[in-house]
Parts: C-alpha cells; structure tokens; sequence
C-alpha cells in the first residue's frame, strides 16, 4: 500500500505522518502527497499550459526542440528518450526547463543548469510554468527535510545541498495509444528515476505503474492537487540504500494523458556517495544517466 501523507502533519512532525512517511521511503519508494502550497487550481492551470504548448503548432514547438542544446532544455517530440534499452523509444512529449544561474557562477556553463528555451506561444506559458517551478522546489525541500527526519537523520542535512539545486521541470504529454504499439512500446518504459526525489502532479488520467517487491505492476492514480512522490537512484545510494527506489511505467491508453514531474536534485559537485563508499558527484552521476537516456545526446561526450 501507498502511503498517502499530509504535507502539513508532516512538516508539524506528528508521529503517525513521521511513521507513513518511513514505510514509503524504505519500503514502497513511494507516496502520495496532499494539503501543499500548490493548490488544485495551481496544478491545473500548469496543466492548462503545457496542453496549449504540446496541441499548438509543430514549428513553434520545433523553435525549441533541445536536440540542437545538448542539454535538456526545450521541446522532445516522441522518441527523443529511451529509458530502457531493451525497449522502443518512449511514445510520448517533453517540455524541459531547469535552474538557470548568473553567467559569473562556476558551474552555469554545465549542461545541467544550461539557459532554457521558451517558446512564443502560448501567452503567458513561460510565466505560469516558472511561477510553479518556483513552488514545487520549496515543497520538495520542505518533503525531503520531513523525509530526513521520518528515517531518522537530521532534519537540516539537505538544506544547503540544494542551494543550486539541479532541478528539472518536465511536462509530459502521453497522447492516446497507438494501435500499432506492441509489447516494446511504452509512453515510458519500466525505469527508476535517477535523482533524489520525483514530486509529480498528473490530470488524473489513468496511466502510471508502480511494481512492487513480488513483481506485480499496481496503478497509482491522483487528482490535481495531490502529488505522487517517489525516489531516485540517487537518494538510495545516499542513505546506503535506506530509502528505495522504485521501478514504474506509464503503458499509455485511450485517453490522452499529462503529468509534471519536478526532478529534484542537489548542488553538482554534492558528495553523494554512501558513508564509507568511494565519493561519487551528484552531477557525475546524473549526467552519465542523460547520456544513456535522451537519444540526442547518445553519441556525444
């Protein structure tokens, strides 16, 4: 079962949050998230912007297509990831944009925290997806700090490690699908994320698959205003495997579907290595993961 957390019993550290929260992340690496800053309206109208963008004209989107970046910034059209080599590229629709930092600071020439691209149209897409970007990076921290102390760290252990953080916003847009799909074609294939921590909001559509420890695939479902939180290789092997990471897919069906997960990762050059493990970079770690994944950066250095 899916833990289903109260965001603000958590931050008030109430016990029984505290006790969902632990089993989540040490034995489901999942949850689900409510009573946030973000409200229905917030995630919907987020929602609202992205579906303009992905049912708007292909020029503008191609404008922004980040297969001229090499970065992930901009517009992927169906096909641009694969997240499992043994599967056909992704059917689905992405729309990247990340942390930007001033042109002074050390690390702003690294890829991950590459200029972002906006496109033209529709109005007011760019506003409306910064301003919840924005939000959804101080739930997350605010998440992870009740995470820490729910597995029994210090709650103020990630506060300065995401003063930069390598943090993406995605809208994903999973059209119906496809008649001719076979058994190799997923919106997603089975992965587990490669960050820290996934926050994602959906439409409520139908769609995304989390397995569990016996094998089986169960749906997780949430309206708007709720957040499907799960965690990444990254974070399990911070806590020396603690907290798990999860595999999951998104099959696709026959409705069109759209979802927006915030990855949520530390400062690049972050030791994340478990104690006693030989030291690994959170931005060494995540960037070997893009290469492997995002089909126009394969073949690159």
């Amino acid at each position: 079962m899916i833990p289903h957390i109260d965001a603000k019993a958590l931050a008030a550290r109430e016990p029984a949050a505290l006790a969902s929260t632990k089993h989540g992340a040490e034995e489901v690496g999942f949850l689900t998230l409510h009573n946030t800053a973000l409200s229905t309206a917030d995630v919907e109208a987020a929602i609202a912007a992205y579906r303009a963008f992905f049912k708007g004209p292909r020029d503008v989107k191609e404008a922004v297509n980040m297969n001229v970046t090499g970065s992930n910034r901009g517009w992927g059209g169906p096909g641009s990831e694969q997240v499992d080599p043994a599967a056909n590229p992704d059917y689905k629709e992405v729309f990247d944009c990340g942390v930007e930092l001033p042109k002074g600071d050390p690390f702003a020439r690294l890829p991950v925290y590459a200029p972002n691209q906006w496109p033209d149209a529709p109005e007011g897409f760019q506003e409306a997806i910064e301003g919840y970007f924005t939000q959804a990076r101080a739930i997350a921290l605010r998440l992870l700090a009740g995470i820490s102390v729910a597995i029994g760290k210090d709650e103020t252990f990630f506060d300065d490690k995401f003063a930069k953080p390598m943090a993406l916003l995605r809208g994903n847009y999973y059209p119906e699908r496809p008649a001719w799909a076979g058994e190799k074609d997923f919106g997603i294939a089975a992965h587990t994320d490669y960050g820290c921590l996934t926050l994602l909001a959906t439409d409520g559509q139908p769609g995304l698959e989390v397995q569990l420890r016996d094998g089986t695939w169960v749906p997780v479902e949430a309206q708007p205003g709720t957040f499907i939180i799960n965690f990444g290789e990254m974070l399990e092997m911070w806590t020396a495997g603690q907290v798990r990471a999860t595999p999951h897919r998104v099959i696709g069906g026959a409705q069109e579907r759209i979802s927006i997960p915030l990855f949520f990762n530390p400062v690049f050059d972050t030791d994340v290595s478990a104690e006693g493990q030989p030291s690994v970079t959170a931005g060494e770690h995540l960037s070997k993961r893009y290469m492997e994944t995002y089909t126009h950066l394969q073949g690159t250095e």
